[in-house]
């Protein structure tokens, strides 16, 4: 995590628990099931904030509410909320929820991540960041990124299970 914080003091918010009701279907490896919001949101709210020791769910950085999926035309659409306007990890935090989804959903879907509008002051050069493949495919050959990237998916697996360890 780094040491000179950019925002030093952040709201930690409660999380919300969620049992999800498993069908039979769901067991049955025959039939397809379809993806929905509340997947894709407990593939990243567990992702730990590049800066403090905390999950982008416990921030409010990621939200259920701000998640679309549409299995019909395999799309599903993210948006986040930076802790301050200014924050300048809008770009990574955005990478590691990229990282995670290129790393658990099926190819089939096209992910889009976006901050919200209004959030980030400049919403739309990180938008084209997050959404160009180039530029994600240059992003993650760089080793040291890709190392913090790693480390903040390191709790990602959680699933709002469990709180991150705080060291």
């Amino acid at each position: 995590m780094s040491q000179n914080l950019i925002n030093a003091n952040p709201t930690i918010y409660n999380t919300k628990s969620f049992v999800r009701k498993e069908t039979e279907a769901e067991f049955d490896d025959d039939i397809e099931d379809a993806i929905d919001s509340q997947e894709v949101f407990d593939l990243i709210r567990s992702i730990s904030d590049p800066e403090h020791p905390l999950t982008l769910e416990q921030l409010n950085v990621t939200q259920f509410e701000h998640i679309e999926v549409n299995n019909e035309i395999n799309k599903v659409l993210i948006e986040f909320t930076p802790t301050i306007p200014h924050c300048s990890m809008a770009t990574l935090i955005g990478l590691c929820i990229r990282v995670r989804l290129l790393r658990s959903l099926p190819d089939r879907f096209k992910v889009d991540i976006r901050v919200r509008k209004g959030t980030h002051q400049s919403e739309g050069a990180v938008n084209k960041q997050l959404n160009d493949k180039e530029r994600v495919a240059a992003a993650l050959e760089n080793n040291h990124l890709l190392e913090v990237v790693n480390q903040c998916l390191a709790t990602a697996s959680l699933r709002g299970s469990q709180q991150v360890p705080t060291n």
